[in-house]
C-alpha cells in the first residue's frame, strides 16, 4: 500500500519519484525533507491547480533517494530529468523558470554563466535547473571551493587590476590555464553528482602532496575537502520550500476565515509613500498562489501630489480597476490594503464606484497586525453577505485562537502573529511598502538632483556634467563670464547660458 508506504519516508534531503501503474516515472522533484513534501501530494486537492490535481490522480506509487545535502538534491534532480523526461515535469513547469549553467571549456580561461536559451556555440550546458534561485545560491558555495570567472577575465580585456572577486579567493588567480580548467572539471564532475568520487580523488592528492612534502598545496587540497564538508549543511532551496508549506497553509486559512469563494490565486498589495505631499506614488505587488510575482508588479504616480493617503489611495484603485488595465492585467481575486480604516475605506469607495464589490478588499492595520474588514452596508453583519465583502467564518476564527473587535463600520480581526495568515498577509504588505518606498526615493532623488540647467533649451546631459565638472554649481557659474564659459560649451551654447539665467 503507498500509504504505508509514505510513513517509511525520511526528514533528510533528496530526490522522489512519481510513478503512474504501469510504473512509468511520471514525475522527479527534490525535497528538503522528503517526509514533510512528499506527504503534500496526498493532502487535500481542493487548494491544487488542475495540471497538479491530474499529476496526483495519476500516482501510483513513490520512490526516492536519499541525499547528503540539499545541493546534491538540486543536481541530481536536474540529472533525473534528463535522463527520464517525465511527462509532468514538461506540464507543469513554467519555462520562463528553466534555466543552464554555460561553461566554454574550449576557451583557454572559461568562465561560468547562466542563460535560459543554450546555442550551438560548442559551449557546454548543464541543466535544465527549474529553480534559478537555488542553483546560482549552490554555485556561489561551490565557487569558494572550486574558484572560477563569472565573466570575461580581467587580463583578456588588457586589465591586470586586481578586483574584490581576487581577493576574496573566488577567482584563479595564480593558476595556469591546464590548472583553471583541471579545477573546472572538478566542479563539473559535482555537478554531475560525483561527490564521493571527487572526495576520494582530493584525499588522494592532499596524501601524495603531503608524502612529496608539499605542504602548501597538501593545505590547500585540505580545505577544498573541509569546504565540501561544510557544504552539506548550507540550505539552498530548504526556505523556499518551507515557505511553500507555510503558503499552502496561510492560503486555505485565509480562505475558510474569510469565507472566500475560491483560494486567492492572485492577491495583490497596495502601499502609498509620499514625503509631505510631494513625491507620492503608489506601489501594486502581486503574489501569485502566495509567493511574489515580480513580473506583474506596478506602480503608479498620482496625477496630483497632496498630502492625503485617502485620496492618493482612491486614486490608485480607480485607475488599478479601470476597464483597460482589468482587461491588461485580470482581475484581483483579494486585495490587501496596507493601513487601517481609512485607508481601507478610501480603497472600498473607488472599488464601488465601479461596480465590482464582488472583489474582497481587507487591510491589514500596522500596530497590532489587525486584518480589517469594512461592515457591508445595511447593517448586514459580515457572516451574511455575499456581495459586499469576505464573510468572516466565526468557528475558523476560534479554530485559529482568535477574536474580533467592531468599530465605526469595521471588523477587527486579530489573530495570533504566528499563524499562517499573518505570516502572508505581512509579507505582501512589507513587500508592497518596499516597493512603494523605492519608487518614491528614486523620483526624490531625482528632483534634488535636477537643475535649472536642464530647463535651457538645446543643453544637453553631457553640457551640463562639463559645466558642473568645471564651475562646481550653478551658482557659482552665475557669476562665471561669458567667455570663460564659452571656452567650455562655444559661443553660442554661453551666450543662450548667459541669457537664460
Amino acid at each position: 500500500m503507498l500509504s504505508d508506504k509514505l510513513k517509511q519516508l525520511p526528514i533528510t534531503p533528496g530526490v522522489y519519484f512519481h510513478k503512474d501503474k504501469t510504473g512509468e516515472i511520471i514525475y522527479v522533484g527534490k525535497a528538503a525533507v522528503l517526509k514533510n513534501r512528499v506527504k503534500q501530494y496526498f493532502q487535500s486537492t481542493r487548494d491544487m491547480d488542475i495540471k497538479t490535481k491530474a499529476l496526483v490522480a495519476e500516482i501510483a506509487d513513490t520512490d526516492w533517494i536519499e541525499t547528503e545535502s540539499e545541493i546534491d538534491a538540486l543536481f541530481l534532480e536536474a540529472e533525473m530529468v534528463k535522463r527520464y523526461m517525465p511527462k509532468f515535469n514538461i506540464l507543469l513547469r513554467d519555462d520562463k523558470s528553466l534555466s543552464f549553467v554555460r561553461i566554454d571549456m574550449k576557451n583557454d580561461w572559461p568562465y561560468v554563466s547562466f542563460t535560459r536559451n543554450p546555442a550551438d556555440d560548442g559551449a557546454e550546458y548543464f541543466g535544465p535547473y527549474y529553480n534559478a534561485f537555488a542553483v546560482k545560491k549552490a554555485l556561489r558555495y561551490l565557487r569558494k571551493i572550486f574558484p572560477y570567472y563569472i565573466k570575461i577575465p580581467r587580463s583578456d580585456l588588457g586589465n591586470n587590476k586586481l578586483d574584490l572577486d581576487d581577493h576574496l579567493g573566488l577567482s584563479p588567480v595564480g593558476m595556469t590555464s591546464d590548472e583553471y580548467k583541471s579545477n573546472l572539471r572538478k566542479l563539473i564532475s559535482y555537478m554531475n553528482g560525483n561527490r564521493k568520487t571527487l572526495i576520494k580523488d582530493l584525499e588522494r592528492d592532499m596524501k601524495t602532496a603531503a608524502k612529496s612534502q608539499d605542504f602548501e598545496t597538501a593545505a590547500k587540497v585540505r580545505n577544498k575537502l573541509f569546504n565540501l564538508r561544510e557544504l552539506q549543511r548550507r540550505i539552498c532551496f530548504g526556505d523556499k520550500e518551507f515557505l511553500d508549506i507555510s503558503k499552502d497553509n496561510a492560503l486555505r486559512d485565509l480562505t475558510d476565515l474569510l469565507g472566500l469563494s475560491k483560494i486567492p490565486v492572485r492577491i495583490e498589495g497596495y502601499d502609498i509613500s509620499h514625503m509631505s505631499g510631494t513625491n507620492v506614488v503608489a506601489s501594486m505587488v502581486v503574489f501569485t498562489n502566495g509567493v511574489s510575482d515580480r513580473a506583474q508588479y506596478r506602480k503608479f504616480k498620482t496625477r496630483t501630489d497632496k498630502n492625503d493617503d485617502f485620496y492618493n489611495m482612491n486614486e490608485t484603485i480607480t485607475r488599478r480597476l479601470s476597464e483597460k488595465n482589468l482587461k491588461s492585467w485580470g482581475k484581483p481575486d483579494l486585495v490587501l490594503i496596507d493601513g487601517g480604516k481609512g485607508q481601507l475605506d478610501a480603497a472600498i469607495k473607488a472599488r464601488d464606484e465601479i461596480g465590482l464589490q464582488a472583489v474582497p478588499f481587507i487591510g491589514l492595520a500596522k500596530r497590532d497586525e489587525q486584518i480589517v474588514l469594512a461592515n457591508p452596508k445595511n447593517n448586514i453583519t459580515p457572516q451574511k453577505s455575499l456581495l459586499q465583502g469576505p464573510l468572516l467564518q466565526t468557528k475558523k476564527l476560534k479554530e485559529l485562537g482568535g477574536y474580533i473587535t467592531t468599530t465605526d463600520g469595521f471588523t477587527l480581526i486579530n489573530l495570533p502573529k504566528t499563524t499562517h495568515i499573518i505570516k502572508l498577509l505581512q509579507r505582501i504588505r512589507d513587500e508592497s511598502h518596499r516597493f512603494a518606498v523605492s519608487y518614491h526615493t528614486v523620483l526624490k532623488r531625482a528632483k534634488q538632483t535636477s537643475s535649472v540647467l536642464e530647463e535651457i533649451p538645446g543643453i544637453g546631459p553631457k553640457t551640463r556634467v562639463k559645466l558642473i565638472r568645471k564651475f562646481g554649481s550653478v551658482k557659482a557659474l552665475k557669476g562665471v563670464s561669458e567667455s570663460d564659459i564659452a571656452e567650455i560649451v562655444g559661443a553660442l551654447k554661453a551666450k543662450q547660458i548667459v541669457s537664460y539665467l
